[in-house]
């Protein structure tokens, strides 16, 4: 197959498939999914079973099984929900005197158009883990349980350096992945479905991105 043929078939110029075939840019999602179904291959067989040909920044994606865990939840729709939520939750954790707390936060879309547009808010909820032991809290502290569940995964490597890409084009890369390979992922109340951490090791920051599976 050309480069024409190939770029007529996916709704792309050849020069872009050009690109592609030499490395100096890579496809969008969406047509990673078309050339999927085009070569009847899945996305590791597409990409060489190597996550860095879409961004040097990320793992391999992998199955985890996530234990059982507690924790205290704070939600807010602001103008910085990320930093007032897990500010929020850091103070709860030092309030109950959790030395190196555990924090894990997810974005969620009770947020109107309005308030995007015309104030810049978005919303964010963030999470404390709990330590076994850990029962009493203040007022308002509500604790939730969530049980053991398998999760679709990566994780990325300094994903501040450029956030607004890095974070969510990993959650494209995994529901891509999921779609190709054919796993359903889960949305309900009785898990989360999707989260993400932040952590440092040797000295560098890292993100690990969740996603719930069926």
């Amino acid at each position: 197959m050309t480069q024409e043929e190939l770029a007529e078939k996916i709704g792309v110029s050849r020069q872009t498939v050009s690109k592609w075939e030499l490395n100096a840019a890579y496809p969008e999602i969406e047509k990673v999914i078309e050339l999927c179904t085009l070569f009847s291959c899945s996305m590791d067989q597409l990409i060489r079973e190597d996550m860095g040909v879409i961004d040097e920044s990320y793992s391999d994606i992998r199955c985890e099984w996530v234990e059982s865990f507690r924790y205290l939840q704070y939600a807010v729709v602001s103008a910085d929900p990320e930093g007032d939520a897990i500010g929020h939750v850091t103070r709860w954790a030092e309030e109950i005197k959790i030395e190196a707390p555990r924090i894990i936060g997810w974005d969620f879309p009770t947020v109107s158009q309005e308030q995007i547009n015309l104030f810049h808010m978005h919303g964010y909820a963030a999470a404390l883990i709990l330590e076994d032991g850990i029962e009493l809290c203040e007022e308002g502290m509500e604790i939730v349980s969530q049980p053991r569940q398998q999760y679709v995964a990566l994780t990325i490597r300094q994903p501040f350096t450029s956030p607004f890409h890095l974070i969510p084009n990993a959650f494209k890369v995994l529901l891509t992945y999921m779609k190709a390979n054919g796993i359903k992922a889960r949305y309900d109340k009785a898990v989360l479905s999707c989260f993400e951490r932040v952590y440092t090791a040797d000295g560098v920051e890292y993100m690990d991105i969740y996603v719930a599976r069926e």
